[in-house]
């Protein structure tokens, strides 16, 4: 028969697991996935040398990071998060092996998944390119939403183009997701990087800055907000 010192130290112990899984919920697991907006490498052929959302000054002030310190604050805890950039299946859409080259992005597991593409999509000229975009990006924002309890939350490009944006919100719909508009974002320059500083190159420059990184997180975080407060 086990003592009661040792009952109670087992039941302290599943109590804090508990606790710590309760916890750990709350805080919930954000996958973003764009492209160099939301992540983008070091590339000295065109003068970019951070590992964070292309054009902010630092890591710190993109909008992914952006992000996770509001919803830390909204939580009470800080969320796990996964950052991919997905560039690659925004200009090779139609054949994009979604399960083998999002492997451990969908192994994540999010239960939030915030989907920033469109911006290197190129034109969609003939019906055919513009259903076979819509297929696509359905199939992945399935995919990456998971289980029907999962929050999704898709933004327009950050350069507003009609058709895309459209096809984006259909798809969206498609999948269960909540669209968030941003396109006046990119109407105004002061929103670009090149406002804040000098960038060697135009496509950098033409980038969000960190006023549009924030602009760009209010943005979906406002729509978060109202997603969970009606839960």
């Amino acid at each position: 028969m086990k003592s009661p010192r040792r009952f109670f130290v087992l039941a302290f112990l599943l109590f804090c697991s508990g606790l710590s899984c309760a916890q750990e919920n709350k805080a919930g697991r954000v996958l973003f996935l764009g492209n160099s907006i939301t992540l983008h490498g070091p590339a000295e052929n065109i003068g970019w040398s951070g590992n964070w959302g292309m054009a902010a000054s630092t890591e710190a002030k993109d909008y992914v990071h952006l992000m996770v310190e509001s919803l830390t604050k909204m939580r009470g805890l800080k969320p796990e998060f996964k950052v991919a950039n997905v560039a690659e299946f925004e200009r090779g859409y139609e054949g994009f092996d979604l399960q083998a080259k999002l492997k451990e992005e969908l192994a994540f597991k999010p239960d939030t998944v915030i989907v920033a593409i469109g911006e290197n999509v190129p034109e969609l000229k003939t019906d055919e390119a513009k259903a076979a975009f819509k297929a696509s990006v359905i199939q992945l924002l399935t995919l990456a939403k998971g289980t029907k309890q999962n929050a999704l939350y898709v933004r327009s490009c950050f350069w507003p183009d009609a058709v895309k944006d459209g096809l984006l919100k259909e798809a969206c719909a498609a999948a269960g997701g909540l669209f968030v508009e941003i396109g006046a974002l990119g109407k105004d320059e002061s929103n670009y990087a090149s406002s804040e500083r000098k960038f060697s190159h135009e496509g950098v420059a033409r980038h969000p800055g960190d006023k549009g990184m924030r602009a760009i997180a209010d943005a979906i975080l406002a729509a978060i907000q109202k997603h969970e407060s009606n839960r």
